[in-house]
């Protein structure tokens, strides 16, 4: 009887984890100064180039850019508590971090670890691009079809790292504390002798979950306001937005890229309730993404992102290693290079049929009647 890669895997995973898994606070430590320190150098640099040339400005947004999907990368690391071996300092340079990227790290992580129990399950999670099944985008007209696919093209990115990490998490906050005023107000008027913290624990909010989201939420918000109007106060409104909305919406943009083709690529595996297998999701639903060295550092190596979703556990200083010496065992995962992202972004259709992710060229072909 032949054992499969993912039975095997499975045999396997217990010790990977325990030989790999091992946060240590020295390496986090040093990750930290060197992505942290060139950044900030970076900043003030591109102030001081706006007074000698655009052109050095629009070299320094790039470096930017770079350092800032590293930064999002280790705020990732440490929303699953393995970046740092102590919780807290997990929990503090996660918050710092997501300040930096304009993204509340808390709130963030727990729906990213939804992702993490679902991998593979398409009936429960579509992944960023919200990725519909071919019975769905059947049941489009033409015109929403055409919009389906134009709104998930590679060049639309730029858009969807701005609503990501500058526009949705600062909109969303607002209308969800406006929404609470208005409860509050409401209900005091009904019920006098409750207290606000009384009435705010009645309110159902579509934008946190509970209490700690919140206050995660509204942490982020208030500390990166301020950083935004010290900024404008410091170099102008005008020099520091066209320096920050650039380098965050192009980082934004890149992070959308890099957590797409980890997922949506050719054939990928996309299981339903049913037939789901987390070892099968890790193997042949996550892409094996090789970039030249410095990509990889830029992005803390998350392109071995099967050894990612084997265990969350493992740091991404670990990742590299871990794939390394175990390569026999992930031979079967897909590899994806540089040069095939852009194609990846054609596999937008989830085929609940035959289990896998395909594109719309394909899909007039195997569903023709359809």
């Amino acid at each position: 009887m032949t054992i499969t890669s993912a039975e095997q895997l499975k045999t396997k995973k217990n010790s990977l984890i325990a030989n790999y898994a091992k946060p240590d606070n020295k390496t986090a430590t040093i990750q930290l100064i060197n992505t942290l320190g060139p950044f900030f150098l970076l900043w003030y640099l591109a102030i001081l180039s706006l007074d000698v040339s655009w052109w050095l400005t629009g070299g320094c947004i790039a470096l930017l850019i770079l350092f800032l999907l590293r930064i999002f990368t280790l705020m990732h690391d440490a929303g699953h508590n393995s970046l740092f071996a102590s919780t807290p300092m997990n929990k503090l340079s996660g918050f710092m971090l997501g300040v930096l990227c304009g993204m509340p790290q808390y709130v963030w992580s727990q729906n990213h670890n939804y992702h993490h129990t679902t991998n593979g399950n398409w009936s429960k999670y579509r992944g960023p691009l919200s990725t519909l099944s071919i019975t769905e985008f059947a049941a489009l007209s033409e015109q929403q079809k055409r919009s389906y696919v134009t709104l998930r093209k590679f060049f639309n990115a730029p858009l969807g790292g701005f609503m990501y990490l500058i526009f949705n998490p600062r909109v969303n906050w607002l209308k969800g504390c406006i929404r609470l005023i208005k409860f509050i107000l409401a209900m005091k008027k009904l019920a006098p002798e409750k207290t606000v913290k009384e009435i705010a624990a009645l309110h159902d909010s579509k934008v946190w979950k509970d209490n700690k989201e919140f206050w995660h939420m509204t942490a982020n918000n208030l500390l990166l306001l301020s950083i935004w109007v010290l900024m404008s106060w410091w170099i102008g409104p005008l020099a520091f937005f066209a320096i920050y909305l650039s380098s965050v919406s192009l980082a934004g943009a890149g992070g959308i890229i890099l957590f797409t083709v980890q997922h949506n690529f050719k054939h990928a595996y996309a299981a339903d309730n049913e037939h789901w297998d987390y070892h099968q999701a890790a193997l042949y639903g996550t892409s094996y993404l090789k970039l030249p060295k410095l990509l990889h550092w830029f992005t803390a190596d998350i392109g071995y992102h099967h050894i990612h979703h084997l265990s969350a556990r493992i740091p991404n200083y670990q990742l590299k290693q871990c794939h390394v010496a175990n390569r026999h065992l992930f031979t079967c995962v897909p590899r994806l290079n540089l040069s095939e992202i852009p194609q990846a972004f054609d596999y937008i259709l989830w085929d609940n049929k035959k289990l896998r992710i395909i594109s719309v060229a394909e899909f007039y072909t195997l569903y023709p009647a359809r």
